[in-house]
């Protein structure tokens, strides 16, 4: 009987911790799922949530400490290093941060979507980095396996346009503009393409 009045108890706090999260009263949050980290112990998904809420709410080593601690139990926890690499990131440790999705990529993620996210992270990681030779391979994963991703097909455009391959940046931009065509950024970025190629053709 108290086994399920645990698990009543926690199936409460969980949605609530969720609630207090996405409405950024962090404290709260964190109050919640320590309750429920207390009742259930063993269960990843909280400890995992708890390790976000201290990321979001800046106490970034805390969090770091607690992801590193559920992979040392769990090393096949793919949104722990997902985690890991965004704590990374925001501190400027990209190596790390590139690491830590590599390692999470390694786990072989039976899901596409998450796949297709990691490497969208990825390309993103490398264009921080100025790879963006590497970072447009990351992004050319990303759609092969999600084609719908259109912050991707924008990205490689952004490449390829400061590379200087306007007619390629030009396809990528339109293949984003299909699929998100309220996007005013893209529109801008097709925009000053026409004006670069009107330069370069000699025309006004």
């Amino acid at each position: 009987m108290m086994a399920l009045q645990v698990t009543r108890k926690v199936d409460i706090l969980t949605p609530l911790g969720a609630l207090y999260y996405n409405t950024g009263r962090y404290e709260e949050a964190l109050q919640v799922y320590r309750e429920a980290a207390a009742l259930q112990p063993d269960s990843t998904d909280i400890w995992l949530a708890l390790a976000q809420v201290l990321a979001m709410a800046g106490r970034t080593k805390e969090a770091e400490k607690m992801t590193l601690d559920i992979i040392s139990r769990e090393g096949s926890c793919i949104e722990c290093y997902r985690l890991l690499s965004a704590i990374y990131s925001k501190r400027g440790n990209y190596t790390e941060a590139l690491d830590a999705l590599d390692r999470a990529l390694q786990q072989s993620p039976s899901d596409v979507t998450v796949r297709a996210e990691l490497y969208f992270s990825k390309g993103n990681q490398l264009r921080e980095m100025n790879q963006l030779d590497q970072a447009f391979e990351s992004y050319k994963l990303a759609v092969e396996l999600k084609p719908d991703q259109s912050q991707a097909w924008m990205n490689m455009g952004g490449i390829q346009h400061i590379k200087g391959d306007y007619a390629a940046a030009r396809m990528y931009y339109q293949r984003a503009l299909l699929l998100s065509p309220g996007s005013k950024l893209l529109k801008e970025n097709l925009a000053k393409l026409d004006r670069l190629e009107r330069r370069l053709t000699g025309g006004a």
